[in-house]
């Protein structure tokens, strides 16, 4: 699973690509509170732009509260995405007899797990690897991971009818036009069949029957994928917690005290904490763990109007599909299920992990390029949306799992697989906290950290330097 030291994995985790971010540099410590007693104010606190297409297309709901004055509880955990209602969930669950409280600083839905393309994906996807498999028993791990969150998701989807999660297990297709992309496809077609997982390459000449368009040239197709709207997914696991877990939304906190116990400051009293689990992805760093470790890069969407039955009938295909790309730097496509077909590429480095105005107006254009040499007979079909959201990714590819100090724990940088491990990550650590066994903690426990990176100017230098590089080169994969 993990690839060079040096390097740094940017993109879904589904056409993960690598950034160099130079070498030779002194690489920092982490920034752990110094004094124990110091209360440690929170230097970024999270801020989306407001035009989110899957938000506003999926289902209305009436957010939970913010927190008014005081709390306490046993558990706090901190992030509304995947992980954090997943470790809320599975320690009310462990823990009956306990209150937890998820701490989330926006709506539900609005911050990262809503603005993803909802690919909900089992198959590992190793890119610093010849075949995109490497170490077979990393990636029987990895492949036994995504299932978990997989599994997770689908039976809570069942067991409390959440419709707003479109949630549909019709595989992926990944795409290429290029001929490096296509050599991709061929390796990592290899790679699946040595794990036993079954793949299909499909010539472009039977493509627009799949996923109406002839642009490109060939598809591994990997059955094993489930797609969702990714905001009506956790807007409504949001809405089915345990009787025990109080959500409080539009809650922000902005300074937070270690010891002699757990204080979270928010803009209208305090949260004590007999434990903290953080499962803020890119944010944690502002928590004081994990610096200079976790690196907050954006990626944007675009998601059109619906299509009339005359514009799907002049692309025919199916009905409900998901492209990624071979390149790393390529589109990913969707069409969704009220017919409209999404658009995502291109990145920014967010050093704060906060959206930068003006840069969805950006890329809106290169999504209407990228959306018109795939579906020409769509040019005159509109954006009703387009959006960015966070990764929070590492360069050697790796997450954090575990006690990051006394009574403190976490599950932390996603590298872009928020979706499946965050939620298997999330439960897992809830189950840790019990002292249940399973394979995939140990597996999780012994994985590497998140390896250090080069100081400023060195980061942003090289990060910015390889981001435009590799969108430049994509080609017609863009």
């Amino acid at each position: 699973m993990a690839i060079s030291r040096r390097k740094l994995l940017v993109g879904t985790g589904v056409g993960a690509g690598v950034i160099a971010v130079g070498g030779g540099a002194t690489l920092l410590s982490d920034g752990l509170p110094s004094d124990p007693d110091t209360l440690l104010r929170i230097d970024a606190l999270p801020s989306d732009d407001p035009t989110p297409g899957w938000f506003h297309t999926s289902q209305k709901r009436q957010p939970q509260p913010p927190l008014n004055g005081d709390a306490e509880a046993p558990w706090v955990v901190i992030g509304g995405g995947f992980t954090g209602l997943a470790a809320a969930r599975q320690l009310a669950l462990n823990f009956p007899n306990d209150q937890v409280i998820l701490v989330e600083a926006q709506q539900v839905g609005f911050g990262t797990s809503g603005r993803n393309a909802g690919f909900l994906i089992d198959v590992p996807h190793d890119i610093g690897a010849p075949d995109y498999i490497g170490d077979q028993k990393i990636a029987r791990n990895i492949l036994h991971l995504n299932q978990t969150g997989q599994r997770i998701l689908h039976d809570l989807v069942e067991q409390y009818d959440i419709t707003g999660a479109q949630l549909r297990h019709v595989g992926k297709y990944q795409a290429a036009v290029e001929d490096s992309g296509i050599a991709v496809l061929e390796a990592y077609h290899g790679g699946l069949q040595k794990l036993g997982q079954p793949a299909t390459l499909i010539d472009g000449k039977d493509l627009p029957d799949h996923i109406g368009t002839k642009f490109y040239r060939k598809a591994l197709y990997t059955p094993g994928t489930m797609l969702a709207q990714p905001s009506g997914l956790v807007k409504g696991l949001a809405d089915h917690l345990p009787e025990n877990v109080t959500l409080y939304e539009d809650t922000p906190i902005t300074a937070v005290e270690y010891e002699p116990q757990i204080v979270l400051h928010h803009p209208t009293g305090r949260i004590i904490a007999r434990k903290l689990v953080l499962a803020n992805n890119a944010f944690g760093t502002h928590f004081g763990f994990l610096q200079h470790r976790i690196i907050p890069i954006f990626t944007y969407g675009s998601l059109t109007r619906p299509l009339t039955k005359a514009e799907q009938d002049s692309i025919g295909g199916k009905d409900f599909w998901g492209v990624i790309p071979a390149d790393p730097f390529g589109t990913t496509l969707r069409r969704t299920h009220d017919n409209r077909i999404l658009v995502r590429n291109s990145f920014t480095f967010n050093e704060d992990g906060r959206h930068k105005p003006n840069a969805t107006a950006k890329f809106r254009q290169s999504h209407r390029l990228s959306f018109e040499r795939r579906f020409p007979t769509l040019k005159d079909v509109e954006f009703n949306y387009t959006w960015g959201g966070g990764l929070g990714m590492s360069r050697n590819g790796s997450s954090f799992f575990g006690e990051l100090r006394k009574n403190v724990y976490g599950s932390l940088g996603c590298n872009g697989l928020g979706t499946v491990r965050g939620t298997a990550m999330g439960t897992l650590l809830a189950d840790w906290l019990a002292g249940k066994h399973h394979e995939l903690i140990d597996f999780l426990l012994a994985m590497e950290t998140p390896s250090f990176n080069p100081p400023d100017p060195f980061l942003t230098m090289g990060v910015n330097f390889t981001l435009r590089q590799g969108m430049a080169s994509a080609g017609l994969e863009a």
